[in-house]
């Protein structure tokens, strides 16, 4: 259905078809099909459950239009429609039940829009109008087409360090400034912000994903997840937290292996608990982005974080970003005492900018975005640009068999940057 990217092939299916339940909106719609210069053939009688049946044996068109006038629970029928529909299909429903939570519903299952019954010509118009803007839209694919994926996990050393608001961050800088279609997926089931930072509903498919993996494929990825914009896309959750997570984490690596074949960069909110519990969904990730803080307690779970990712995760390129950092008068732990006690240096500082956070929030927006002009932003650009090199880096030294079995990256990435003082 509404999918964050542009399928190959869609070209060669019909331009339009509608679905509908009563004469009217047959009268009203054949006007301006025709006026599209679509075939008023293609305005069927029957409502949902037809172009259920119809789809199940036929090609989609690249638009399509049905009504839910009789359908008696239209978010379930919407997902029997997302069943048979091709990806790339543009969904347009009607019906004639207002009511806001059904509407957020039927957007998040990955409808384009909804429109109240009785149907005006004019709203109509524009949503064809704007079906056919998303169509006609550069293919995402020939942008960027050797360019290889490159999958990023944000992990925070502690909860408040701003894991979360560093990884839409870097979602958004992908997608938007380095124009990649770009996934974000936040894996705080229970209370992830993934969603809220882009001021989206997260929508049930996370929450689907783990209950039942079977399902998970391309057309559950294109259906469950939530556009942000025309690059960028979430997956997120809000459930309930009375409901334990009752998951061996399948869903979480199968999710990935999707993003990897629909977008060209995948973001991944990873909580250091869910990190702990399934080392898996590390493994295919080139690129890790440790966010700590100069305190003393973060200073002990850098350690632990870092020795981890060393042992279990070799192969990613680990880049350390110490967030939230005031003023050196109001410092728990100096940045020396803190680097001589994790051994290391940090890569990325970012400062702790209250007004620019609370400007954020108020417009629902990653921080990167809101603080396009702010020097804050500048160290989380360079920390984008760090980890997406980094990625393809090590993407193509796996083609030709390097780095040797056993060496450690980190520990190459530390003698580059211990090479780079002396100089």
């Amino acid at each position: 259905m509404n999918a964050p990217w542009k399928p190959a092939g869609l070209g060669t299916r019909e331009p339009f078809a509608a679905y509908v339940c009563d004469d009217t909106t047959v009268e009203t719609l054949r006007p301006l099909a025709a006026e599209l210069g679509w075939s008023v053939d293609k305005v069927h009688k029957g409502g949902l459950r037809n172009a259920v049946q119809s789809l199940s044996v036929s090609a989609s068109p690249q638009i399509l239009f049905v009504d839910l006038a009789e359908s008696g629970d239209p978010l379930n029928d919407i997902n029997a429609l997302a069943e048979v529909c091709e990806p790339g299909t543009v969904v347009i429903a009607a019906g004639q039940v207002n009511d806001v939570r059904l509407y957020r519903d039927l957007i998040a299952s990955g409808i384009q829009d909804y429109l109240l019954k009785p149907l005006h010509p004019d709203a109509m118009r524009e949503a064809f109008v704007h079906a056919q803007t998303m169509l006609n839209a550069p293919k995402l694919a020939e942008v960027s087409a050797d360019r290889p994926h490159c999958a990023i996990a944000v992990i925070g050393t502690r909860g408040g360090v701003g894991a979360s608001t560093i990884a839409t961050s870097i979602a958004w800088l992908t997608s938007e400034k380095e124009k990649r279609s770009t996934a974000l997926l936040d894996l705080d089931v229970h209370f992830g912000t993934g969603a809220l930072t882009l001021d989206l509903e997260p929508g049930r498919g996370l929450t689907d994903a783990i209950e039942n993996p079977s399902r998970i494929d391309g057309l559950f990825i294109e259906r469950a997840m939530v556009k942000a914009s025309e690059n960028l896309a979430v997956l997120s959750a809000e459930a309930p937290i009375n409901q334990p997570l009752m998951t061996d984490g399948t869903a979480f690596f199968q999710l990935q292996e999707e993003m990897r074949a629909a977008f060209e960069a995948t973001v991944v909110d990873l909580p250091r608990a869910m990190l702990v519990q399934y080392p898996h969904l590390i493994s295919d990730i080139q690129a890790a982005v440790v966010v700590t803080e100069l305190t003393l307690a973060s200073a002990r779970d850098t350690i632990r974080i870092l020795s981890w990712l060393k042992t279990h995760a070799p192969q990613t390129h680990v880049t350390l970003v110490a967030n939230r950092v005031h003023a050196s008068g109001q410092l728990e732990i100096s940045r020396k005492d803190f680097e001589g006690s994790i051994e290391r240096k940090l890569d990325f500082l970012v400062s702790f900018d209250q007004k620019l956070a609370a400007q954020a929030a108020k417009l629902g927006k990653p921080l990167a975005e809101a603080g396009k002009t702010s020097k804050t932003i500048a160290p989380i650009v360079d920390l984008t640009r760090h980890v997406l090199s980094a990625g393809e880096e090590l993407v193509a030294t796996d083609k030709v068999g390097k780095p040797a079995k056993g060496k450690s990256l980190i520990g190459g990435f530390s003698s580059l940057m211990s090479k780079r003082a002396k100089k």
